[in-house]
C-alpha cells in the first residue's frame, strides 16, 4: 500500500507541473484564447493542436466548425426541418468546445437563457448544445492565432518570441 500511495504521489506532482506547463504554453501562445469565458488551458491546448495540424483548412470560422465536428448536419425528414451533430472532425476539439458549453451552462446566464430560449423553440437539449457548440467555434476562431498567408505559402512556422 505505501508503495502504490508513493506512486500516488508521484503521479499527482508530476501532473501538477505538467498543468502549470499547459498553462504557461497556452497563455503564451494564445492569449485571447484562455481569456474566453469558460476555456481553460486544456480546452486551449486541444483547440490550438486542431488548428495548429490544419492552418491550410481554417479560411473560416465554417471550416473550423467543421474541422471540430461542431457544423451542422441537415437531418431533415418530410416536414421535420432539423440539425445533427456532425460526427467527423477531429474529436479532441470537440470534446473541448462542450467542455466550453457546459462550464458555460453552469456559470453564465446568458448562456442558460439562450439554452432555456432553445427548448421553448422547440429545440431538444442535445440539440441546443450543437448550437451553442457552433457559436463557441465562431468565438474561438475569431481568436485564434493563424499563419499569415506567406506563411503558408512557404510551409514555415510562425515565429514565437
Amino acid at each position: 500500500m505505501r508503495t502504490l500511495a508513493r506512486r500516488y504521489q508521484a503521479l499527482s506532482a508530476e501532473l501538477a507541473v505538467l498543468d502549470a506547463e499547459l498553462d504557461r504554453l497556452t497563455r503564451a501562445a494564445a492569449p485571447k484564447l484562455v481569456a474566453l469565458f469558460g476555456v481553460g488551458s486544456d480546452s486551449a491546448g486541444a483547440l490550438l493542436v486542431a488548428a495548429g495540424d490544419n492552418p491550410e483548412r481554417l479560411r473560416s470560422n465554417a471550416a473550423f466548425s467543421m474541422l471540430c465536428g461542431a457544423s451542422p448536419i441537415e437531418a431533415s425528414s418530410g416536414k421535420t426541418q432539423r440539425h445533427r451533430l456532425n460526427r467527423s472532425g477531429d474529436r479532441q476539439a470537440n470534446a473541448a468546445l462542450y467542455r466550453i458549453v457546459i462550464a458555460r451552462l453552469r456559470r453564465d446566464q446568458q448562456t442558460k437563457d439562450y439554452l432555456d430560449r432553445r427548448i421553448r423553440e422547440g429545440k431538444s437539449k442535445k440539440e441546443a448544445i450543437r448550437c451553442l457548440k457552433r457559436y463557441v467555434a465562431r468565438e474561438v476562431f475569431a481568436v485564434l492565432p493563424r499563419m499569415s498567408q506567406q506563411e503558408l505559402a512557404t510551409g514555415a512556422l510562425p515565429q514565437r518570441h
